[in-house]
């Protein structure tokens, strides 16, 4: 990229090389995790001082952007995905938003039986057979989330479905299930047995969210839990005033 400014714009210094800058963190070089230039080479390059150079990056680092290790370099900081509980439909579609190409990292599905939790919210016997399944999610071979689903035996799902796509495109089309409401209870707890699925240590933080999910006559359709890594994920809420 070329790196260059114009002196002769009433344009602030410090705002021209903040833009500059800017547009360094979102080249795929950079974003990799790659060392930005080095203070002294950007302000030689631009033809700059190094405080012009320490402004900009200054408001960027505050901004949550950059990364400063001192004695070692400035480089881009990781960007956390972020999730709501307006998008709860489809994660999958909801990250291609955000430009993230969501992969399965690893599938399981199987029959189990319902413990207490899940047999009541079914309002099925304890210890009736349900599909559960597993899903290891993240980009780039990196896990960020753990999903595991547990469904109502009514729906007639078996272990053998294509969970490749999205999952409530699944239950819609081949089974005529349709969910209209999610019932989400949000907590923070240690990653604990699911640290080694995320690779991370088991006494880091997870969010650990818990949803509930129902079809348009309010009949129980799914249940599920999610562990995602904190480092990697916010989880936001957008309250606006009746």
């Amino acid at each position: 990229m070329k790196l260059q400014i114009n002196h002769q714009s009433k344009i602030p210094l410090h705002t021209q090389v903040e833009e500059l800058i800017r547009k360094l963190i979102d080249a795929p070089e950079f974003r990799s995790g790659n060392f930005l230039p080095k203070e002294v080479e950007l302000a030689n390059r631009l033809g700059v001082s190094r405080n012009t150079i320490r402004q900009a990056t200054n408001k960027l680092e505050y901004e949550g952007l950059l990364v400063r290790k001192k004695g070692v370099g400035t480089k881009v900081a990781q960007r956390a995905l972020s999730t709501g509980l307006d998008h709860w439909y489809s994660f999958t579609e909801e990250m291609l938003q955000q430009g993230v190409q969501v992969e399965n990292l690893d599938v399981r599905v199987e029959k189990v039986k319902a413990d207490e939790k899940v047999a009541k919210f079914f309002n099925i016997p304890l210890h009736r057979n349900v599909v559960k399944l597993s899903r290891l999610r993240g980009t780039a071979g990196e896990p960020f989330v753990y999903f595991e689903s547990f469904f109502h035996p009514r729906i007639g799902l078996t272990e053998h479905e294509d969970f490749s796509g999205p999952l409530y495109h699944l239950l819609e089309e081949k089974f005529g299930v349709v969910v209209v409401r999610s019932s989400e209870h949000i907590s923070a707890r240690l990653a604990g047995p699911v640290s080694r699925k995320l690779r991370m240590e088991p006494h880091a933080p997870v969010l650990f969210r818990e949803r509930f999910v129902y079809d348009p006559g309010d009949r129980p359709i799914e249940y599920n839990t999610g562990f995602y890594r904190a480092d990697k994920f916010t989880y936001s809420i957008d309250i606006k005033k009746p």
